[in-house]
This record gives C-alpha cells, sequence and structure tokens, in this order.
C-alpha cells in the first residue's frame, strides 16, 4: 500500500496558529463571563456608572454630566419617595421689593450746633436736653466783657458824632455870612463822614455780639452798660445736646446747644455692590422699625459714589418725614425700597432653591430624560411671597424641582458629586486623594450681645471651612451674617444653628459682618 506525504510550508502552519489562539481566547471568554444580572450597571465613556435602560434598581445612582454640571438620576420610585414635585419656571419682571438694613440719623440740613458769638461766662442756662424750643427762645445768657467794650466804643463814638455835627452847622452858619472860610468846611465835612463811619463800626460790632436794634437804640451817655448777651435759638428744634451750664467759662468755639428739627429725618441704609443698578434717587421706600408697627413712606435722596472696600456696599440716604416722631435717632430701620428692577426675569418657587457650600443651586429637569436633573447655579433677586426671582442660570420654560428639592440635593451629596465633573470616588479619583479632598474643618461661632464669639478663626487653605453661627439673643443687630468678599449672606434665627461653608483658595483673611456691619468678625486662611 503506498503512502501518501503532504508538504505545508510555514506560512501556512503560522496561520493555522494564529487561528487555534484566536478560537481558544474565545472559548475562554465565553466559559469564564458570568451571566448579565437584571441590574447590572454600565460605564459611560464619561466614567460615570448608571443602571441599565429598564433596571427597576431603588438605589439612584449619578448619570453622565458636563465637566461643569452634576447629574441625578433616580427611578421613578425613588422620585415618588421624594415627593418631587416640578414647577415651570415663569417669566416675569422683578418688581419686588429690596428690604436693606438701615440706621436713624438726624437730618444734617436742619441741625444746627450753637456756639456764642462772644466770649465770657455763662451766668443762666434757660434750655434743658430733650426740650423743644421755638425759633428765637433764650437758650443761655452770658456775661461778656467784651460787649460792655463793645457798647462803651459805640456809646463814645456816637457822642463825638453828635458834637461834630453841631460844630458842622455852626461853620455852615459862619461861612454862609463870611466869618468862616470854605476850606475850614471841607476839613469839618471829611473828619464829619469818618467819625459816621466810625459808629456804623461799632453798630455792626454790637450786632454781630447779638444785640437787637433796639438794644443798641437804647445805649446812650449816663445809662448803664449791658454786659450780658443772650444765646437764642435760630430755629425751631429739639434740644439734642447741651454742654452749657452755669459758670462755664466759653470762647466763640465752645458748642453749648445742638437743636435738630426731627420733623424729618434721614435713614441711612447700607446697599450692596449687586443691587447698584436697582436703586435710583427718587424712589420710593418704606420704613419700619421693631418699636412701631406703622410703615413710614420716605424717598432716595442720595446715594453715595464711593463704595465701603471691606463691607463692598454704598450708603444710600432716605429722608423720611417724621411729624410724630416715632423715629428716634440711632434706631435701626428695615428699609423697603419699591418699584425698581423693571428688568424682565425668571420666577421660580422659593421652595426650588437650596444652598451648597457657598453656591445657591437648582435642580432642573431634563426634558430629554426622564428622572435626570441637572444641579444648575443661580443667582437670585428679591424674594416676593412664595416666589423668588432668578437673574441668571434660569430661562422660561425650564422645569425645576419645587417640592422634594432638599431630598435630590441629600441624595446628591450621599453620592459625594462635585461640580467639577467626578460623579464617584471609585470613577473619579484614589480614596485616598478624595479623602483630602473632602476634609472639612468646622467651627461653631455664637453670636451674643458683645458680638462674635469667637470674633477670630484660623482655617486652613484648600480645605473645606463649615462654620456653624448660632444667634443666642435677641438683643443685637447680628440677625443675619455676610461675608461680603464671598458673596454670602444668611439669615440667623434665633437659637437655630445655620452652616456656612466654603473652601478659601489661598491665605489671607475673610472678613464676616453683621447686616448692619456693626459686628464684626474675621477667618485667617494659613
Amino acid at each position: 500500500m503506498s503512502t501518501s506525504r503532504v508538504t505545508v510550508g510555514w506560512p501556512a502552519l503560522v496561520a493555522g496558529g494564529m487561528a487555534l489562539l484566536a478560537a481558544g481566547a474565545g472559548i475562554a471568554y465565553v466559559a469564564v463571563r458570568p451571566p448579565s444580572p437584571s441590574n447590572a450597571v454600565q460605564t459611560t465613556a464619561a466614567g460615570a456608572v448608571q443602571p441599565s435602560v429598564g433596571t427597576p434598581s431603588s438605589t439612584p445612582t449619578p448619570a453622565p454630566s458636563a465637566a461643569s454640571e452634576v447629574v441625578i438620576t433616580l427611578t421613578p420610585e425613588a422620585i415618588q419617595r421624594a415627593g418631587i414635585v416640578l414647577a415651570p419656571v415663569s417669566a416675569g419682571r422683578d418688581r419686588s421689593a429690596l428690604r436693606l438694613p438701615g440706621v436713624v440719623q438726624p437730618n444734617a440740613y436742619k441741625q444746627i450746633l450753637i456756639t456764642p458769638v462772644v466770649a465770657g461766662r455763662v451766668t443762666r442756662v434757660l434750655a434743658e436736653l430733650g426740650q423743644s424750643v421755638r425759633r428765637g427762645q433764650p437758650l443761655a445768657e452770658i456775661f461778656s466783657p467784651e460787649l460792655a467794650e463793645a457798647e462803651t466804643r459805640f456809646v463814645s463814638a456816637r457822642a463825638e458824632l453828635d458834637a461834630h455835627e453841631r460844630e458842622l452847622q455852626r461853620t455852615e452858619k459862619l461861612v454862609e455870612i463870611g466869618s468862616a472860610s470854605r476850606q475850614e468846611l471841607e476839613r469839618l465835612h471829611a473828619e464829619h463822614t469818618a467819625k459816621l463811619t466810625a459808629v456804623e463800626s461799632a453798630k455792626s460790632r454790637l450786632e454781630l455780639l447779638g444785640l437787637s436794634t433796639s438794644a443798641i437804640a437804647a445805649l446812650g451817655p449816663g445809662k448803664d452798660v449791658e454786659a450780658v448777651t443772650t444765646v437764642s435759638a435760630p430755629m425751631a428744634g429739639v434740644v439734642t445736646e447741651r454742654a452749657a451750664n452755669t459758670g462755664l467759662n466759653v470762647d466763640p468755639t465752645a458748642k453749648l446747644f445742638t437743636i435738630v428739627d426731627l420733623s424729618t429725618v434721614w435713614v441711612v441704609a447700607d446697599l450692596y455692590e449687586k443691587d447698584f443698578s436697582r436703586v435710583r434717587v427718587g424712589a420710593s421706600a418704606g420704613v419700619t422699625t421693631k418699636a412701631s408697627p406703622t410703615t413710614l413712606v420716605g424717598k432716595v435722596t442720595y446715594i453715595d459714589p464711593q463704595l465701603n472696600p471691606e463691607t463692598r456696599t454704598a450708603k444710600v440716604r432716605l429722608e423720611v418725614s417724621n411729624a410724630k416722631q416715632e423715629l428716634r435717632l440711632g434706631m435701626f430701620a428695615d428699609v423697603t425700597i419699591d418699584g425698581i428692577g423693571q428688568d424682565a426675569v425668571a420666577i421660580i418657587p422659593r421652595a426650588a432653591v437650596q444652598n451648597v457650600g457657598d453656591r445657591t443651586v437648582v435642580y432642573v429637569a431634563d426634558a430629554n430624560q426622564a428622572g435626570r436633573f441637572i444641579e444648575r447655579e443661580v443667582h437670585l433677586g428679591d424674594r416676593s411671597g412664595s416666589d423668588v426671582a432668578v437673574l441668571s442660570g434660569l430661562r422660561p420654560g425650564d422645569q425645576v424641582v419645587a417640592d422634594g428639592s432638599f431630598n435630590v440635593r441629600a441624595e446628591r451629596d450621599r453620592l459625594g458629586l462635585r461640580p467639577s465633573g467626578s460623579t464617584s470616588r471609585s470613577a473619579a479619583q484614589p480614596a485616598s486623594n478624595q479623602a483630602a479632598a473632602d476634609k472639612v474643618q468646622g467651627a461653631k461661632v455664637l453670636v451674643t450681645e458683645t458680638g462674635y464669639e469667637p470674633a477670630k478663626l484660623t482655617v486652613r487653605a484648600g480645605e473645606v471651612a463649615r462654620i456653624t453661627f448660632v444667634r443666642t439673643t435677641d438683643k443685637t443687630c447680628g440677625t443675619e451674617v455676610v461675608f461680603p468678599s464671598l458673596n454670602i449672606r444668611r439669615a440667623l434665627p434665633l437659637n437655630e444653628a445655620v452652616v456656612v461653608e466654603f473652601t478659601p483658595k489661598t491665605s489671607g483673611e475673610i472678613g464676616f459682618v453683621c447686616g448692619m456691619n456693626m459686628l464684626r468678625g474675621t477667618v485667617v486662611v494659613e
């Protein structure tokens, strides 16, 4: 029997070996691959994980998002448990009132500091502190040797003038009959002018020292010289300061009284930089205080062109009628400016707004995917009732989470989502690096009658600073805390903890103040 021999070349052997290797790898993959469970997850190109389509998982997990957005995806069951209700963003006009803290001050145009016009000694004080006085009412009497000397000079000058006038009349008659020269008459006329000028000068001095025209006319030879001058009220008002006392030696620079006309007062408020475009001179405003429930109507009369570099605020002055004197100087006032900010804005429910650190955010429903919510940073206008104006970050037609927005935020915090684009610790960075990024340094500050306790804190740059404020008293203006450089403003309800969270980037100092800029504290960043 003959034997057949087949000769195989090297290229064929190499190709056959590669085919066997590929087939073996495919069989091994099929053998070791686990079966796909019903709740398996798939990783997106962005590195986030999300349930497969149609998965009935009850645990919400983050969806893929853009590098600057945080996205939370919830199942229908999770949405129902969270009580999420969507509300449309409507278009409107930002006509809500702007509320500002203010302080009642005297109308500087109707405030007078009274000083004596002559040096001397106070002999009588005729007005008391807090007394209402009318214009021209005597306030004090001052004995003044300077006044006596001025009166004596006036009497002497007028006597010399009278004598010279009689001599001039005789000379004129002599010139008519040729017994005196015309040159002599001209000399007497010149002397008469000089003496008349001296009398007028002495009279003006007496008027400057406070003597009336009738009192000056009563002066003359053989009459007693009056050395007492009376200090009178130049206008009607209330005596708010009194420095005059019997026996006090004074000069023309000494302040004796301060009189203020309280029929109108000024309320000076602090206007934040972001609200400059919303206030105009002439705008009407309402003023209320804790002492009275009545709302008084005022008008903006001045806006300071200079900005306080520490608080980033400018002074706004309102003139308010105070006929019943309900406003007292130094009172804290709540200023409400109406009819401003006529720009078109988006309007959303107040319940939709959440604070995440130093950011104000809302959660916008994705129109293309049910159960997907995008965290959007917004800048708010003023609040009016249950709505709030949004100056930027939203547009009419968007759907935002109204009821249940806190639950969405809580899920966001549970998953550790950050706006940098990382959606989980395992996908974004190693656990050790994430722990460093999530390190929080906390502190507690009490708001007491004396101020912030402690008023100085020290934190490290690059780490989250979480400061808890607790207001413990009503006898203070610290009803809110403001971080001007961070644009953070938080109300401080009585005996409630309010957390302010931010991440300082560089070393330095960050100031915080109360709403009235009366209480101050400092965060030192190392």
